[in-house]
């Protein structure tokens, strides 16, 4: 399988990467997989990639992963090896009706992100048109980006 690299630098909204480690059969588990072959580049600030870490430790997400601490720890560092860190120098708040997801259109606007992905469409929408940011679920940036 092949991929154009027109879209590459992108924000994984944390309910997409725990959609990555709950299921390996979903569109969430081929963005990573992207990531892993250097594709795709994830955007992240510290406060978004330390969300990912509480999210996925949390024992109703282990159970369900069927992953051990140390197996998380292990997939977090190859993770963070491949992730570009984004320094937020301006909080654009407040922009979204949940005050959590703040972080993640931040490190989108700051890092300069070509698109924030994430299931949670409705929520990041009409704030990241004001920034001239795309917000698309897995599945269509798997579309957008296959050949």
């Amino acid at each position: 399988m092949s991929y154009i690299t027109s879209m590459r630098r992108v924000v994984l909204d944390s309910s997409v990467v725990i959609s990555a480690f709950r299921s390996r059969q979903g569109a969430s588990h081929r963005l990573l997989g992207l990531v892993s072959d250097r594709r795709l580049v994830p955007l992240a600030a510290p406060a978004l990639f330390l969300e990912y870490e509480a999210v996925l430790k949390r024992p109703e997400q282990r159970q369900i992963s069927g992953l051990t601490l140390a197996q998380i720890d292990t997939a977090l560092s190859a993770l963070a090896d491949v992730i570009e860190p984004v320094d937020v120098h301006f909080a654009w708040r407040p922009q979204l009706s949940d005050s959590d997801d703040e972080m993640v259109l931040d490190a989108a606007i700051n890092g300069r992100a070509e698109a924030l992905v994430t299931h949670n469409i409705a929520d990041f929408v009409r704030p990241a048109r004001r920034f001239g940011l795309t917000v698309l679920p897995p599945g269509e940036l798997l579309r957008r980006i296959r050949q």
